[in-house]
């Protein structure tokens, strides 16, 4: 996962292993998050974990956990996430079975810049509860599987700069319709791939048009302090 700018990013997540990707239905989810910083960030980094309740609305999406990382160290970083299993009263009884979707998102100041979705397969332990499920679900039978191999990561790109510069005052001003725009509602996945690609596409604009010798020879220099 690589830096896409050094002055529109400040954060780049390495790694996240999933600690019990095959687990009963009321095992909480364990989470190992590794990232690294090549700025020092004042303010906390907020992560939390959502779990999809429907398909057909996020009324039924669940936060099931958040919690605060910082103040954030120059370099590499990592913690351990736990959260319990969603609320089943929350889901309709028809999505609880088959496929949904988990999302861990990390923001800086109310701005979302990272999300990771994994796919997650809700089914009985058993061939017979699979062919005959019985009317009223059997929690204590269920087994959750969580599709580790094909994550979808997000990145979007938030103001950092302006963030850190105007500390507690950023929130006041969106609130009070100032010239910042306000905090954006979360994105699709197909929106915030967008997003990515339309970064992409800049960065290679930029690449054509500007010297790169001395960019390059300034972010080696950065890497080895981090290292280092």
């Amino acid at each position: 996962m690589s830096i896409i700018s050094i002055s529109r990013l400040l954060h780049t997540l390495r790694d996240v292993q999933v600690g019990n990707p095959i687990a009963r239905w009321s095992d909480p989810f364990k989470f190992t998050v590794t990232f690294e910083c090549i700025s020092h960030l004042p303010e906390d980094l907020e992560w939390k974990l959502i779990y999809v309740g429907s398909s057909s609305s996020v009324n039924f999406d669940q936060e099931l956990d958040s919690c605060l990382v910082g103040p954030v160290p120059v370099g590499v970083n990592s913690f351990t996430f736990e959260a319990d299993p969603p609320s089943v009263d929350k889901i309709p009884k028809e999505e609880i079975l088959g496929v949904t979707v988990l999302l861990l998102t990390a923001s800086y100041r109310d701005q979302e810049f990272v999300r990771v979705g994994y796919y997650v397969h809700n089914e009985y332990d058993s061939d017979e509860l699979r062919e005959n499920p019985p009317e009223n679900i059997a929690f204590d039978k269920l087994n959750r599987s969580i599709l580790v191999e094909k994550p979808r990561v997000t990145r979007v790109a938030i103001d950092w700069y302006a963030a850190m510069k105007l500390g507690t005052e950023t929130k006041g001003a969106v609130a009070n319709g100032s010239q910042l725009p306000p905090v954006p509602a979360p994105a699709t996945f197909e929106e915030l791939n967008d997003v990515a690609l339309q970064e992409k596409e800049e960065k290679k604009t930029e690449e054509k048009t500007s010297p790169k010798k001395e960019v390059n020879d300034g972010k080696e220099n950065k890497s080895a302090e981090i290292q280092a």
